[in-house]
């Protein structure tokens, strides 16, 4: 089993002790997503594909990308996946944490990673390019690249989505490495937590990882119309994008950076008016999601 990196940090007495003060403290989830389904909201999962027929998935995919990379020139390219396929499982399990939370967000999916879960920074680079292109709403990067010589490009990438108005998720790496997009200030960094309600998360005062959500033997969708037990910051960082989505259709044209603040405003460890009406809260945007 893999043991997500820095989930301890979420566990320490003096971050649940925090709290936000001044205007931040009049940012509760009730004004933040209460009632939100996603509607209208595009979210790209740069993965492994994602498969269309999957129950946890729905009518989500609303389109599907495939990158490959022309050997010759050494050059990446973007085509439509027909049909749309998951190479290993991992896509659609983070397009279903998605789709539970945000039911009515559209799913798009692009495919950068094969059968072994591995793929070309190159193609990890032009499908986050081609979803900043396309202005998606939210991306959901459950995957990274740890090799210095791509740090300038993914670099510039985020900046291009950060000055676009397209939030990047990224899960941090599984192990004690420095790894890319999700050291970049620009993104929102995740890493698992324990829990299992998708609506608890946390923020971390100590960076690069900003935020944990649950991703510590879960449930979830996988090939086949099948499901399993997995471990992961992979899994946690769609909880975070699934909460964006709702924010994001309940609050047109906010930037990332606003983004990020509802976030910490709303994390379950920062604010005592959200964890004593946590429960509550959830219980009312799950109605809402049934509508």
């Amino acid at each position: 089993m893999v043991v997500p990196a820095w989930s301890s940090q979420f566990e320490k007495e003096a971050i649940r002790e925090l709290e936000a003060i001044g205007p931040l403290a009049g940012i509760t989830r009730q004004w933040a997503w209460a009632g939100s389904t996603g509607d209208g909201v595009r979210v790209a999962v740069i993965d492994s594909g994602v498969a269309p027929d999957h129950p946890a998935i729905g009518d989500s995919l609303s389109g599907s990308m495939v990158v490959g990379v022309d050997e010759d020139k050494n050059e990446p390219f973007t085509v439509p996946d027909e049909p749309p396929v998951d190479s290993f499982g991992h896509g659609t399990a983070c397009a279903g944490i998605i789709h539970a939370i945000a039911p009515r967000a559209e799913i798009f999916s692009v495919r950068v990673l094969g059968e072994d879960l591995k793929g070309k920074a190159l193609r990890f680079a032009e499908g986050l390019r081609w979803a900043i292109d396309e202005r998606m709403d939210v991306v959901n990067l459950s995957l990274s690249t740890s090799r210095p010589e791509y740090y300038g490009m993914f670099h510039r990438l985020a900046d291009k989505a950060y000055f676009a108005g397209v939030t990047l998720v990224s899960a941090a790496n599984n192990r004690r490495v420095p790894s890319y997009p999700s050291l970049y200030s620009s993104v929102i960094s995740v890493a698992a937590s324990k829990g299992k309600d998708p609506f608890e998360y946390l923020y971390n005062p100590s960076p690069p990882v900003e935020f944990g959500a649950p991703g510590i033997d879960l449930k979830v969708a996988w090939l086949d119309g099948g499901s399993c037990v997995t471990t992961g910051n992979s899994f946690a960082a769609p909880h975070i994008a699934g909460i964006v989505a709702l924010i994001c259709a309940k609050h047109p044209g906010l930037t990332p950076f606003q983004i990020k603040t509802i976030l910490f405003a709303c994390a379950t460890n920062t604010n005592v008016e959200n964890q004593a009406n946590f429960s509550q809260q959830s219980q009312g945007v799950r109605k809402g999601s049934d509508q």
